[in-house]
Order: structure tokens, then sequence, then C-alpha cells
């Protein structure tokens, strides 16, 4: 398994766009294939960090969902949204793999 983890820095003043961006990006890596662990909003702390996670059963099917994102008309409009809105300043994308003791196989494919 692969999980793909996203650190944004985002508008503190766009708070309720990112999140919107944030809920459309949650349907569409499930849809495609991936389970999404969700996005974490500011809440104390810094006011303009955000972050999300989601997993595939590898790199290669992660790979096969990021060569669908350009023909998919859903995730056009969802980048576009995020343009339009200028809710993300920036982000990074790292690649983790999780370590499991006591989970069964079948568990450890989308944990």
């Amino acid at each position: 398994m692969t999980t793909c983890f996203l650190k944004y820095t985002i508008d503190p003043d766009k708070v309720i766009q990112f999140e919107h961006y944030g809920k459309l990006w949650i349907d569409l890596v499930n849809e495609m294939g991936g389970l999404h662990h969700g996005y974490l909003l500011p809440h104390e702390g810094a006011n303009n960090i955000a972050y999300a996670s989601f997993s595939f059963p590898s790199l290669a099917e992660y790979e096969n969902y990021r060569n669908r994102i350009s023909h998919s008309p859903k995730c056009l409009e969802a980048l576009q949204y995020a343009k339009d809105t200028k809710c993300i300043i920036s982000f990074e994308r790292n690649f983790l793999r999780p370590v499991f003791e006591g989970v069964s196989e079948k568990e450890k494919l989308f944990y």
C-alpha cells in the first residue's frame, strides 16, 4: 500500500473554500479506487496549514489514478475550483508506507 500525505499552506481567509475543495476530492479519490482518509483543517495553532491523506493498494495504482485525473471532468472541475478561489497557496506531497502489527492481511489493503 502507498499513502499520499499532503501538507497544504492555505489562505486563512478561505478555509471554507478549502473545505469544499477537500470534500470534492474525498469522493473523487474513493470513486477512482483509492481510500481517502480525510482532510485536517486548522483549529488551534497555525491558521494556514491543512493536511490530507489517501491510500492506493500500490504506487502503480496511484500513478494510474494520477493519469486519469486529466481525463476526468469532475477532477478538472475540482482543480479549477482551487485555482478560481485561490484557497491553496502551496502544497507538499509525500508518499509513505505504513507499518502494521497484529492486523490481518485484508485490513492492510485499506487500513
